[in-house]
């Protein structure tokens, strides 16, 4: 048994170092079908395209430039249209980055705010999902309209730092469900009735949020950074550091409905384990903090990048918190943690094509370090006196075609799932599966 489990270790080593990568010219297509389902927003059905440009191949396995575009919609309503684009060659010495992103949610989560100060309610929501009474899940549903629209420069200081400039503005409607849209095709006995508040009108009844930002707005912000980034490649990079800090101005003068001040600091960091990137240990680091003493909800839940990539929100999610509830941890300042063990099992050539296979480990964590003000909030909403860190662990698997192009698939499962005598059991969610595109980072 042993010789055998040696014989394939050896035979998996020696695949991994004879495929050379062929070098990549002109472009390349991703095309990738989008499924998933929620209860409260039906399927999700739609399609979403990577266009890689990797030119005369000369900075192959980096692409000269890449369009991203998605399209996503769901049986009961809700949409999601994104576009992005990142150029490295069409302004000489500058690299130019621009997305523009338009979210349509009948049913948007909404935990409250600080983590786990707002407490969630899973016996109820499990109550209803069992047939038990009402399906409460709408209960932790606002009605939300999203547009984003950036556009940022990159330029050079030396050969790994470099200097970030860019303008971002987003518009949010933000509000109550509507119910008849949440209830449609359920049986009476499970509609969410019209005499149960949501945790939002709560919020709005309590002042916690506040007339001028109930509905949302518009915010125009200038963002300003610096970042330090030695990466060996761009889209799977398995050796270098990359780190970034930026502050993100939107004043009343450009625009903005309810100014505010952000700033954000990144530090990534990627360590080969074994060589030709068989296994790498990466890991992320990121806070997110307010200047001053308040910044209005709807920008909150949100890690804020420049470049290549957009904003995302979540705190939970695919992009931050795997395997905990969407937006479960919103402050006015926030640390999170990502941990990873990567691992390519197989690589080899087909059909002109570089293709790998790996799997991955991790643990993911996020945690309130500055909260809004819930002293007005009801009892039966309240949960702990404090936040404190929010982990998930999981494990995923990912196809790699030509070091850009990859599909994720990741199950993540919130630790407080298994704390059956703390007062955060089961305050994170049961867990969740996901089928993406890319590394977190």
């Amino acid at each position: 048994m042993k010789r055998l489990i040696i014989s394939l270790m050896v035979s998996l080593a020696c695949l991994t170092v004879a495929a050379q990568d062929i070098v990549k010219t002109g472009l390349n297509f991703g095309p990738l079908p989008v499924v998933a389902f929620d209860a409260d927003k039906g399927l999700q059905y739609g399609a979403l395209l990577n266009i890689y440009n990797f030119g005369d191949g000369t900075n192959y396995p980096n692409y000269n430039s890449k369009l991203y575009a998605e399209v996503s919609f769901f049986t009961k309503g809700s949409s999601l249209f994104n576009l992005s684009y990142d150029d490295k060659e069409l302004i000489p010495g500058i690299r130019w980055s621009s997305a523009v992103s338009l979210a349509m949610d009948k049913a948007m989560d909404f935990y409250g705010f600080n983590g786990y100060q707002s407490y969630y309610d899973y016996k109820a929501v499990a109550a209803g999902k069992a047939g038990e009474s009402f399906i409460f899940t709408p209960f932790y549903k606002v009605a939300r309209k999203q547009l984003l629209a950036k556009t940022d420069f990159i330029g050079d200081i030396t050969d790994n730092f470099k200097w970030e400039v860019g303008y971002h503005a987003s518009w949010f409607k933000e509000g109550a469900i509507d119910r008849e849209s949440i209830n449609k095709g359920k049986e009476d006995s499970e509609k969410y009735p019209d005499s149960m508040p949501t945790l939002f009108q709560l919020y709005r009844d309590a002042g916690i949020i506040n007339d001028a930002e109930a509905d949302g707005g518009f915010s125009s912000g200038i963002r300003l950074g610096l970042v330090y980034d030695s990466r060996d490649k761009e889209g799977a990079p398995t050796r270098g550091i990359w780190a970034e800090g930026h502050i993100h101005a939107a004043p009343k003068w450009l625009g903005t409905k309810n100014p505010f001040y952000r700033y954000s600091l990144t530090f990534r960091q990627y360590l080969p384990l074994v060589k030709n990137d068989v296994l790498t240990f990466a890991y992320r680091l990121n806070y997110e903090g307010t200047f001053g003493k308040n910044a209005p909800y709807y920008v909150l839940p949100y890690i804020t990048v420049m470049g290549e990539n957009y904003d995302r929100d979540g705190m939970g999610g695919y992009r931050n918190v795997r395997g905990m509830l969407r937006d479960r941890v919103v402050g006015l300042d926030m640390f999170t943690y990502t941990a990873e063990l990567r691992w390519r099992f197989l690589q080899f050539r087909a059909f002109n094509q570089n293709i790998a296979l790996g799997l991955s480990a991790f643990s993911d964590g996020s945690t309130v370090t500055r909260g809004r003000d819930l002293s007005n909030l009801t009892m039966s909403a309240k949960g702990t006196d404090k936040d404190s860190m929010h982990v998930t662990m999981g494990a995923g698997f990912r196809f790699i075609m030509n070091e850009n192009f990859i599909v994720a698939f990741e199950y993540g499962t919130p630790l407080s799932h298994f704390k059956k005598n703390s007062p955060v059991y089961n305050q994170d969610g049961n867990g969740a599966m996901y089928i993406n595109i890319g590394y977190l980072f």
